[in-house]
This record gives structure tokens, C-alpha cells and sequence, in this order.
């Protein structure tokens, strides 16, 4: 039986339980709010709509280079681009989140906003049928500039919040969703109509080049530097690499975002070689996205309640559920009701990911570096995921019940295991709120 002073100070408990900060300390009271902290949500959100939110709009550039830019690939070749620049999304979170934790936000947003906007220019000089030109812009270029933004601008908010975290990480990325509302409506009639591929691209680049210099201005830095701080506040590593119950959560994620992408990727094809006419087909990833800002909003305000890893669970087991419906999807008003239920669960899951992982800290000095670390695993199966889904496609006869088995199976499989990670965890803490 442990005593108090040994519960208040056992170092796993410190991790589940972010405990009243000292008033001289780097993490002195959240501000909950004021103007710097809803500016600064409102300036992560707008560069989440500039960066994932064109990541998202991947699935209209899967089809438009599948059957004309890029028609001497195959759709699992196509599908690298899109899967690199998210595995660079995420796997640039590890130095990204240490960096910034370290108090270099201003560096990481100049860079990544530079290297982003810079890349998505060079995208619309690419050549036709020049995989490597467009898989260097955007896969690489882009990739490696949103990861240095990703997650800076998910972690900031929450230096400014403490009752409201989860919901305004959900704020911030809704922001992603939106962009993946407006960006697929944008880039089919530009790219399928008369502007075409390069002028499309590029007006799609001007539009994120000033959102993402209007984000850089509102955001603003609120704790010290790592110099400026105590010794002890950065000596966090070993509490990450013992924390058995964050890890088992990271392994869930990784699981399930193996296989929660292949809709989004995949949908729009899908619907056009299921007989559905390109003029409405085009909307599929925008219902998609849509949906998924409820599903980025609507849970979070539960999650700061009664715990994030008690709202993922059954979201995900939903999401997971549904890619199988695809199977049996024919009519225009079946696709559109699959694109807005798919779209609000897997949106769950994605807002509630950095809340699950940040939940685990005992200070808000390390936030970054535990969504940094979970960031860069999650991406390797980011990289892998759509290709594999691509491969089990095999075009021409596009054999989509393999691919639906596996993005649906592996999604549940990382339910599993997030649930085992909340019954430890809420052992540990001594309460179901986790």
C-alpha cells in the first residue's frame, strides 16, 4: 500500500497527472484563453487549413494523375506521393516537437512555411508523366515543410489551455478539415477545367502562401526557452520511455492509421469506376471532410469530460466498422452517406490523437516532444498504408474488397489496444476518466 507523499511522488503518476504548477515555474497558470491564446488557435487552425488540409485533398490528385497527368503509373506508384508527404507530415514531428519544446517556434515556422510554399510552386512546372518531378515537390518538398509546421502549431494552443485542451485541439484541427472541404472543390474545377494542372496549382499555392503568412502572424510563443528554464523541466525522456501505457497507445495509433487514410485516398476513384458520373463524384472527399470537422469539434468537448482515450475507443471501432460498408456501396446517395458518416468518426480520431498523447505528460514542457515522438512512429505506417491498400487494388480489375478487409481489420486491431492502454492507465490514475 503506498503512502501519500509516495503517490505525489511516483514518477508514473506525475505522467497521468498534470499537477498544480508552482508560481515561479515554466509552467505557470494556463491563461485559458485571452487574446494571445485564441489568436494563436485561430493562427494554428488557418495553417492546418493551409498544410493537412491539402494533404487531405490528396485523393482528388490520386485520380487526376491516375487517369491523366501521371497514366503511366499505376494507382499503388501514385499513392507513394501522397503517402511520402504524409510520412514526412508526421516522421518530421521528432526533431520538430524537440525543437520547439526547446523554445525554437518562430525558426520552425519561417522554415516550414518557406519550404512548403516554395515546393508547391515547383509542383505546377512538373512535366506530364514525370513521376520523380511531381514525387520530389510534393511528396518530399511539401512533405518535409508541413512537419516542420504540424506539430508546432498542434502543440502551441495547448500552452495557453488546460480545462479546454481537447477542445481547442479539436478547434485546430478542424481547421485541417476545412481545408479539406475548400481545397478538393478548388483543385477539381481548377486542374479538370479550363485554368489546368499548373495555373490550378498555382492558385492554389497563392491562397496557402498568404493563410500560412497570416497563421505565422497571429501565433505567439507563451514559455520560456529551454535555457530559460529549469534544469529539471527537461529531464522527461526516461518518464517517455517508461510509460508502458503511452507507448501501447502509440502502437494503437500506428494500427490504425495503417488503414483509417484509404477512403480518403481512394474514394473518388472508387466512385467514378463504380459508374458514377466526374461532376459529382468530385464531391466525395468534400462530404469526406466536412463531416469530419463535427467529428474534429463535436467529441472533444466529451473528451475534456470524461477523457480522450474514452472517446477515441468507440470512435475508432465505428470507423474501423465502416470502411466494410464500402463493399456494398453502388448509388450516388449510398457513397455521399458513407463519405459523411466515414468522414466524422476516422475526424475523431485524427483531433483526438494529439489530446491522447499530450494527456500522458506531467508538463506542459514536454507536450511536444510526446506528440513529436508518437508524430514520427505513426508515420511509417502513413508511408506504407495507401500503397499497400493500392497494391491489394491491382489494377485494371481493382479488387477492393482485399483493400477494404485490410484498412478495416487493422483499424480494429488498433482499437484493441488502445483499449488495454485505458485500463492501465485508469488503474494507474484511479479513475475511469481517461
Amino acid at each position: 500500500m503506498t503512502t501519500d507523499h509516495e503517490k505525489q511522488h511516483h514518477p508514473l503518476r506525475r505522467v497521468d497527472t498534470i499537477a498544480p504548477p508552482a508560481p515561479n515555474s515554466s509552467t505557470q497558470a494556463f491563461p485559458e484563453g485571452g487574446l494571445a491564446g485564441w489568436l494563436t488557435v485561430l493562427g494554428s487552425a488557418m495553417i492546418l487549413f493551409s498544410t493537412f488540409g491539402v494533404s487531405l485533398s490528396f485523393g482528388v490528385l490520386e485520380d487526376y494523375y491516375t487517369r491523366n497527368f501521371l497514366n503511366n503509373s499505376t494507382p499503388a506508384t501514385v499513392s507513394w506521393i501522397g503517402s511520402m508527404q504524409l510520412f514526412l507530415d508526421f516522421s518530421m514531428g521528432l526533431p520538430a516537437g524537440k525543437w520547439f519544446d526547446d523554445g525554437h517556434f518562430r525558426l520552425l515556422m519561417r522554415s516550414g512555411t518557406g519550404l512548403f510554399i516554395f515546393s508547391f510552386f515547383m509542383l505546377s512546372i512538373c512535366e506530364a508523366n514525370h513521376f520523380y518531378q511531381v514525387f520530389l515537390s510534393q511528396g518530399v518538398g511539401m512533405g518535409v515543410g508541413i512537419g516542420l509546421l504540424f506539430v508546432p502549431a498542434v502543440s502551441l494552443p495547448s500552452h495557453y489551455f488546460r480545462a479546454r485542451r481537447s477542445l481547442v485541439m479539436g478547434m485546430v484541427f478542424a481547421g485541417s478539415s476545412l481545408g479539406g472541404v475548400v481545397f478538393p472543390i478548388i483543385l477539381n474545377h481548377l486542374i479538370n477545367g479550363p485554368v489546368g494542372f499548373a495555373w490550378g496549382i498555382r492558385i492554389v499555392a497563392f491562397i496557402t502562401a498568404i493563410l500560412l503568412i497570416i497563421g505565422n502572424l497571429l501565433t505567439r510563443p507563451r514559455l520560456p526557452t529551454r535555457k530559460e528554464r529549469a534544469p529539471e523541466d527537461n529531464a522527461v525522456l526516461q518518464l517517455i520511455l517508461r510509460d508502458f501505457p503511452y507507448w501501447l497507445s502509440v502502437w494503437g495509433a500506428s494500427l490504425v492509421i495503417w488503414g483509417i487514410f484509404f477512403p480518403y485516398f481512394y474514394l473518388q476513384l472508387y466512385a467514378i469506376l463504380h459508374g458514377i458520373e466526374s461532376n459529382v463524384a468530385f464531391y466525395m472527399i468534400t462530404v469526406l471532410n466536412a463531416s469530419s470537422v463535427f467529428g474534429r469539434l463535436i467529441p472533444m468537448q466529451i473528451a475534456d469530460r470524461i477523457g480522450a482515450l474514452n472517446v477515441a475507443i468507440p470512435m475508432t471501432t465505428v470507423s474501423g466498422s465502416l470502411v466494410f460498408a464500402m463493399l456494398n456501396l453502388s448509388s450516388v446517395k449510398s457513397l455521399f452517406i458513407f463519405a459523411a458518416f466515414y468522414g466524422f468518426f476516422s475526424g475523431a480520431f485524427m483531433s483526438l490523437l494529439a489530446a491522447i498523447m499530450s494527456s500522458f505528460a506531467f508538463s506542459v514542457n514536454e507536450i511536444g516532444s510526446r506528440i513529436g515522438i508518437a508524430m514520427f512512429i505513426l508515420s511509417l505506417p502513413l508511408l506504407t498504408g495507401a500503397p499497400i491498400t493500392g497494391a491489394f487494388l491491382h489494377p485494371p480489375e481493382y479488387t477492393w474488397w482485399r483493400a477494404v478487409a485490410f484498412s478495416g481489420v487493422v483499424q480494429l486491431s488498433g482499437v484493441s489496444l488502445f483499449t488495454v492502454s485505458r485500463h492501465l492507465v485508469a488503474k494507474r490514475k484511479e479513475t475511469w476518466r481517461v
